[in-house]
């Protein structure tokens, strides 16, 4: 399979010749320039080509494959013969997130992206997917389920994508991908996209890809300490309240100067304007601005005359300014390496610095990812409340009279308190100057932001179909024994009745219970796999709802019993 060496091409979308529907999204949206995954893959895909990609999370690989897609699509067919590409995806927040992107690129197109995964009810994809669907995004187990019934017609298919191969082959799913691949059109484009290329991605690629273009993107080496000077946080906020937590944290932290990392230029307009509205100095830089303007806002910042600089990383490459104190991710970067340039630019010559990241719940597992490549811890932190903003304030005010009596020439002010003490208390006096400064600096926000947890652990419609399962299930739930193991917290035995005889294997059973519950396999106790059954240790806390949602979907293409461990009373 030939290998495709990366090549130097015009700057932006428009060089890549997609759909100008599809570059009026991405204009909209504010992407300013592809990523390398995207200008090595994009050509290819819609030349019709296979493509196997070795490309991390966060390189842009999303948009590599969906561009192109969108690109071929034919948004007028019959219901059952719109479905013309399926992605398919490790997980159900993979899939949500592949189907937004589609939907905002292929907005101009009237494109209809639905995603569908374990322990959503399968009663509303199937409403979904007779009103005709044009991508279909898509877990294994979900999608075979679906073939099986035939709700999901593929005949139409003219592109297979494969997100994130190797994880899907790690969570055990190598079989259902088979019959997947089998059960859509011989004639059809297939992309694949791995963080590796291992023998067995290889392996699906000689049976599936005919002569690929073969793309490698090399993640950029992290070097060893360049964020271990920098004391780094998290807040956990999600995305209706992001703006608001922003605002409080920067009235906590009030940095001296600080840098606000958006991934698009809109998102920095819009930024720049709301925290200018708040009363901060902020300016905007992206590469929707002249450079005579790029020059004054850098200008303005390096002067100090502005507080705030909202930018993205393409217009912040290069940027080099010692005095910045702090740096805000509004969103997690999907890529490490983007991570550490980014806060490389705070804690400068000896200095010390403050990396903030807002994070919404879904997006836990992109920090561990960073916190794993860069070996530094990120401190969740609570999102400051009103009483810690009214708290900052008395403190930064008091700080500020300090330094007002230690500077001295207050004689011309004397006057007025002599006067008012001959009403009043020398104390209240005092008092009402720090009250009336510091109204007229502005209230703090009388709502509280809602608590939002890391990784959540139940999705609505997931809840759903779970109680639904429990009201059908023939059989009540008998308590398992508890035993002590998984991460050193309580566990409890679940029977699952499937074992080898059909071919049911470990990963089979961590890929299905990590892929519908949102749990990375590590949660997971011992399993042990018998002749017809097999015994799986979970978390005592979620045994039931494991037990619920198991029940309600596929494992290796068949509904399985599952319930509580009999023999581990």
């Amino acid at each position: 399979m030939p290998s495709r060496p990366e090549t130097d091409t015009p700057a932006g979308f428009t060089a890549l010749e997609l759909d100008e529907r599809v570059l009026s999204a991405l204009e909209t949206l504010g992407y300013e320039e592809p990523t390398p995954i995207q200008r090595a893959a994009i050509p290819p895909l819609l030349a019709g080509r296979d493509v196997l990609a070795q490309a991390a999370t966060g390189t842009g690989k999303t948009a590599a494959f969906a561009l192109p897609l969108l690109h071929r699509l034919n948004t007028g067919a019959p219901p059952r013969e719109r479905t013309a590409a399926l992605v398919l995806v490790p997980t159900r927040e993979l899939a949500m997130q592949v189907a937004e992107a589609i939907h905002r690129y292929g907005k101009g197109l009237g494109a209809v992206a639905l995603p569908i995964y374990g322990g959503a009810s399968m009663e509303t994809q199937i409403r979904s997917l007779k009103r005709g669907v044009d991508v279909v995004i898509a877990t294994p187990g979900r999608a075979l389920d679906h073939i099986r019934r035939k709700t999901v017609h593929l005949a139409a298919v003219r592109t297979v994508v494969l997100d994130e191969a190797d994880e899907m082959l790690d969570m055990g799913f190598a079989e259902d991908l088979e019959a997947i691949l089998a059960a859509t059109p011989a004639e059809k484009q297939v992309a694949l996209f791995s963080a590796t290329l291992a023998p067995r991605i290889t392996a699906i690629a000689k049976t599936h890809l005919r002569d690929p273009e073969v793309i490698r993107i090399d993640r950029e080496a992290v070097k060893a300490g360049r964020a271990s000077k920098v004391l780094q946080v998290a807040y956990v906020v999600a995305r209706a309240h992001k703006m608001t937590a922003l605002g409080r944290i920067l009235d906590v932290e009030h940095p001296q100067s600080a840098i606000v990392f958006c991934r698009t230029r809109t998102e920095v307009d819009q930024l720049a304007e709301t925290l200018n509205a708040r009363g901060y100095r902020a300016e905007a830089l992206h590469g929707g601005l002249s450079q005579d303007q790029r020059d004054r806002v850098m200008k303005k910042f390096r002067a100090n005359t502005a507080d705030l600089l909202i930018a993205t990383d393409v217009a912040a490459r290069g940027l080099d300014v010692e005095h910045v104190s702090h740096v805000v991710n509004y969103d997690v970067p999907s890529a490490a390496e983007a991570y550490v340039h980014r806060i490389g630019r705070t804690g400068r010559a000896g200095r010390s610095g403050v990396a903030i990241t807002l994070a919404e719940p879904r997006e836990n597992r992109m920090l561990k990812n960073i916190e794993r490549v860069t070996g530094q811890k990120i401190e969740i932190m609570a999102v400051p409340t009103v009483a810690d903003l009214k708290a900052r304030r008395l403190e930064l005010a008091t700080a500020a009279l300090r330094e007002v009596i230690l500077g001295g020439e207050l004689d011309a002010f004397r006057g007025v308190v002599a006067s008012l003490a001959e009403e009043f208390e020398l104390l209240d006096i005092a008092a009402a100057a720090v009250k009336q400064g510091m109204a007229m600096d502005g209230e703090a926000d009388d709502a509280e932001i809602p608590a939002a947890a890391p990784a959540k652990e139940t999705h609505p419609a997931r809840a759903r179909a779970a109680e639904r399962a429990e009201r059908k299930s023939a059989k009540p739930a008998h308590p398992g024994r508890v035993v002590h193991g998984v991460r050193g917290g309580k566990v409890a035995k679940l029977y699952v009745g499937g074992g080898r005889k059909l071919k049911i294997r470990p990963g089979d059973l961590v890929g299905a219970i990590a892929n519908e519950m949102g749990l990375e396999g590590s949660a997971i106790g011992a399993i042990q796999v018998f002749d017809r059954h097999s015994i799986v240790e979970v978390p005592e806390e979620m045994a039931e709802e494991i037990v619920a949602v198991l029940s309600a979907t596929t494992i290796k293409g068949k509904k399985l019993q599952v319930r509580r461990d009999r023999a581990g009373r």
